[in-house]
């Protein structure tokens, strides 16, 4: 019996999966997330239960959230405009550094027992505001790290990090509350930052894929504005972003309503629901980091995939059928945002990166103070089943509006139709939203898929 062999020049799955840690830069970012990233969930673990049992007000611990999340609504363009302008692994260090003291303070306050509601309070707008100006840096370096070639897997591997520390974090810290008090947790995160810190310190920078810093000038955050406006391969992945963020990604608002007044059961289960959709979303950013390059098709099929999860979620007829349903609805939530990502960073121009990362951002992040209040609404008017049967209809819609956006588009490029005044005027080669995306040094380029397996499609 013959065994065929692979074909040549293609890589197995599990060294295409990972092949971006065979970048040494990467493989010390990768790994120094994984403590990083760990210590953040055992420190959100840690601040909610610290509010919770200081105030027993689901007020408070509201206000904690949004104040965290808040900042980058202001402070966002600021970081992106600062991550295009400055060296992004000094920025880095700086911010890292800054976050690290400010869990160590948090800590302090905690262990000598000192501690009230509104020092948690101003340390989380300060850290908020860290965040704010660190985070678009964070998610440009990572094309710096690896090159055009290996971001859309290197973006898979850092969702894959964040839904691992999304289980590990939250377990560890539980343990550490119940037995030793939540200080423990805050002192952990403040240590977890000197990893990173210690990584940027050590990288080889000849070895980063930089572009010249932009000029500094007037005007660049309308600059990045008018960017994103006029490229459809930037505009429409962030507007789907924005309409599933706020209608249909609040799973921490809505799972714990879901568990009690849906399927009527207790903390237990509310923790396997989450641990359910943790595994998926594990599984989908796997999925991501195996692929050559992020495509349309990965775009709007996992958002409508992620459409079609919610509403079978809503027509759950009871916690097991929810149970199984929120782990394909994990890996089509992460496979959907990881591609958001990975086409922003290819697509944008170099000098351009950092602030449509900082709107990425905002869009992301900045959807949690207004889609919790929207859910809340939503939920307190209609019902929790309508309520996220409302997110899944919004995502579908997105999906089929913007491929309808993007074929019309087209049929312009052909001169058959006229643009109507909602599609932005811009350069119309390169959309960047084909099957296959080539980057080249003039920047986004639309060409037909290689014919090499494994190749982009």
């Amino acid at each position: 019996m013959t065994v065929s062999s692979p074909a040549p020049g293609r890589p197995g799955l599990l060294r295409r999966t990972f092949r971006s840690l065979a970048i040494r830069n990467y493989r010390l970012f990768f790994f120094s997330q994984v403590v990083s990233m760990s210590g953040t969930w055992m420190q959100s673990v840690a601040q909610n239960w610290l509010v919770l049992t200081l105030t027993d007000s689901a007020l408070a611990l509201g206000v904690t959230v949004g104040l965290q999340f808040g900042p980058v609504l202001v402070l966002g363009s600021w970081g992106g405009t600062l991550a295009d302008r400055v060296d992004k692994r000094r920025l880095l260090m700086a911010t890292q550094s800054g976050a690290a003291v400010l869990a160590l303070a948090l800590g302090i306050l905690a262990a000598a027992g000192v501690v009230s509601v509104w020092m948690i309070w101003v340390l989380a707008g300060l850290t908020g505001a860290v965040t704010a100006i660190g985070f678009p840096s964070q998610q440009s370096f990572v094309y710096e790290m690896v090159g055009p070639d290996d971001v859309a897997n290197a973006v898979g591997l850092n969702s894959v990090v964040i839904n691992s520390s999304r289980i590990i974090g939250p377990a560890v810290g539980g343990v550490l509350i119940a037995g030793v008090g939540v200080a423990p947790c805050f002192f952990f995160n403040a240590a977890s930052f000197l990893a990173v810190i210690g990584a940027l310190a050590v990288m080889r920078p000849a070895e980063l894929h930089r572009s010249a810093p932009a000029p500094r000038e007037p005007g660049q955050v309308r600059a990045g504005l008018r960017h994103v406006w006029q490229t459809p391969s930037l505009l429409v992945p962030l507007v789907m972003l924005a309409v599933i963020s706020v209608l249909a990604y609040n799973y921490s608002v809505i799972l714990p309503l879901l568990t009690k007044t849906v399927f009527g059961r207790g903390g237990g289960s509310y923790g396997a629901l989450s641990a359910a959709m943790g595994v998926g979303a594990l599984g989908g950013a796997l999925l991501m980091a195996s692929r050559a390059r992020p495509s349309r098709r990965l775009l709007l099929g996992g958002a409508f995939v992620f459409g079609v999860a919610t509403i079978s979620l809503a027509l759950a007829p009871g916690y097991y059928a929810g149970l199984a349903v929120l782990v394909f609805l994990g890996a089509a939530g992460v496979l959907f945002i990881s591609t958001t990502n990975a086409m922003l960073q290819l697509n944008a121009e170099d000098a351009m990166r950092g602030r449509v990362m900082a709107l990425w951002s905002i869009v992301f992040l900045g959807s949690t103070p207004i889609g919790g209040p929207v859910t809340g609404l939503l939920v307190r008017g209609l019902g929790v089943r309508w309520a996220i049967g409302i997110g899944g209809i919004a995502a579908m819609v997105a999906a089929v509006g913007a491929e309808l956006a993007l074929r019309h588009r087209r049929l312009v490029e052909q001169g058959c139709c006229e643009a109507p005044a909602c599609l932005p005027d811009g350069p119309t080669p390169g959309d960047g939203l084909s099957e296959a995306v080539e980057v080249g040094a003039a920047g986004p380029r639309r060409d037909p898929p290689p014919a090499a397996a494994g190749g982009a499609r």
